[in-house]
C-alpha cells in the first residue's frame, strides 16, 4: 500500500505572509510614484515580498527554468502536428541551445534543467543528469488505457517533489516551470475538462505547432473518450494522474506542491503546467498563492484552468511554443517589479505642525513704527 498521502500537503502549505504583504503595500504608498501608476508591477512586488517574507523585497538572483519531459501514447492517434514519440528530439535541441527557450535563457543568463520522466527513447542517448528520474518509456494511450500504473504515478510524483527540494536547497529563488512533450496538451485537456466539469470541445486547442481541423477533431474525440475514464477517479488526484495524465504531468504536480511547501515561487508556462496546477489546487487549496501565471498561450484549456484558480496571466504575447519560453518572457517583469519595490525612494515626511509653530514662535517680532517719546 502507498505511503504517499496527498492530504498532507494541505497542512504543510501555508499562504504567503499576509502581514508582510500589508507592510509592502504600506511601503509602496510612501514611495514617490503614486500607487497604481506602475500597474501590475505593484502587485508583483507585493506578491514577491509576501513570498519572501521580506520588506523591502529581495532581488531575484537565482532563477531557473525547469522542464519536465515525456511522450504520450495518445499522440499515436494523430492529435499532434509532431510525430508520436519525438519529444526526445526537442529535448536534444534544447540541450544544444537551438530552441526558443534556450535562446531566451542564454540571453537572460538563466540555467535550464530538463528532467526526463517518460521520453520514448533510449536513456543512453541523453545525459545522465536528464534521465536519472525517468519512470518509464512513454505513457499509455489514455483514451483506452491508463497512462501509468499506480506505482509509476507515485514514483513520478515523488520525483517532482525531489526535484523541487533539489532546487530549493540549491538556492533557486524563482522557477519558470514548463514541459517538453508530444501529446501532452491532449492529456492536459482531459484533466482540465474533468476537474472543471466541462465538455471536450471547450478545452481542445490546436497545440504549439498548430494542427489542422481533422487533427483537432481527432484530438477532441480522444479527450472525450479519456474523459469517460477520468470521471470515475476524480476523487483521487494521484489515480487521476495515473489514469489520464502521464509521468511528466504527475511530476509537475508534485513539483508544484512541494515548491509551495518550500515557499519557492513558480511561474507557470502553458496549458500542461496549468492543468497540473489545477490538480495541485484540488490537493491543497492554498498552493496557487505561490504561483504566477506567465502568459496566455491561446489554449482554451489553459484559460479555463487559470480562471478556476483565479490566476491572471501577466502577458499576452501570442507565444504558443511552450517549453518555458513564454514563462521566461515574464522574468524581466518580475525582476523589474522587485527592483522598483526595493529601490524607489520614499516621499519625504511632511513637516509636523508643531515644528511649524515652533519656527513661527522663534521669529523676532517686527519693530513698531511711531514716536518713541
Amino acid at each position: 500500500m502507498s505511503s504517499l498521502n496527498l492530504d498532507d500537503f494541505t497542512d504543510l502549505i501555508e499562504r504567503p505572509d499576509g502581514g508582510v504583504r500589508r507592510d509592502a503595500e504600506a511601503r509602496r504608498e510612501r514611495q514617490i510614484v503614486p500607487p497604481g501608476a506602475l500597474g501590475r508591477l505593484d502587485d508583483l512586488g507585493e506578491w514577491l515580498a509576501a513570498a519572501q517574507s521580506a520588506v523591502p523585497v529581495r532581488p531575484i538572483e537565482q532563477p531557473r527554468v525547469v522542464l519536465f519531459a515525456g511522450d504520450h501514447g495518445v499522440a499515436e492517434l494523430g492529435v499532434s502536428a509532431r510525430e508520436a514519440g519525438s519529444a526526445a528530439e526537442l529535448v536534444r535541441e534544447i540541450l544544444e541551445g537551438g530552441r526558443p527557450v534556450s535562446v531566451l535563457a542564454r540571453r537572460l543568463g538563466v540555467p535550464v534543467r530538463v528532467v526526463d520522466m517518460a521520453l520514448d527513447c533510449d536513456p543512453e542517448s541523453l545525459p545522465e543528469a536528464v534521465v536519472r528520474h525517468r519512470v518509464r518509456r512513454g505513457s499509455g494511450r489514455i483514451d483506452v488505457e491508463d497512462a501509468l500504473t499506480p506505482e509509476e504515478a507515485e514514483a513520478a510524483f515523488r520525483a517532482g517533489v525531489a526535484v523541487a527540494d533539489e532546487e530549493a536547497d540549491s538556492g533557486t529563488d524563482l522557477v519558470v516551470l514548463g514541459d517538453v512533450s508530444v501529446g501532452g496538451t491532449t492529456a492536459a485537456g482531459v484533466l482540465v475538462a474533468a476537474l472543471c466539469g466541462t465538455d471536450a470541445s471547450v478545452v481542445t486547442g490546436r497545440g504549439g505547432l498548430a494542427i489542422d481541423d481533422l487533427a483537432w477533431m481527432r484530438k477532441c474525440a480522444a479527450i472525450r473518450d479519456a474523459l469517460r475514464r477520468a470521471r470515475p477517479v476524480l476523487g483521487d488526484q494521484l489515480q487521476l494522474l495515473a489514469t489520464v495524465g502521464g509521468a511528466d504531468l504527475a511530476a509537475i504536480t508534485g513539483f508544484l506542491l512541494q515548491s509551495a511547501v518550500r515557499k519557492m515561487p513558480v511561474v507557470l508556462d502553458g496549458v500542461v503546467v496549468a492543468a497540473c496546477a489545477l490538480v495541485g489546487q484540488r490537493v491543497a487549496f492554498r498552493a496557487p498563492d505561490w504561483w504566477l501565471a506567465a502568459h496566455d498561450s491561446g489554449e482554451p484549456g489553459q484559460a479555463k484552468a487559470l480562471d478556476r484558480m483565479a490566476l491572471e496571466p501577466l502577458l499576452d504575447p501570442g507565444v504558443k511554443v511552450g517549453e518555458g519560453a513564454g514563462g521566461l518572457l515574464t522574468l524581466s517583469l518580475v525582476q523589474a517589479a522587485a527592483a522598483l519595490a526595493a529601490e524607489l525612494p520614499e516621499q519625504p515626511e511632511p513637516e509636523k505642525p508643531e515644528d511649524s509653530q515652533t519656527s513661527a514662535e522663534e521669529e523676532p517680532e517686527p519693530e513698531q513704527e511711531g514716536d518713541s517719546s
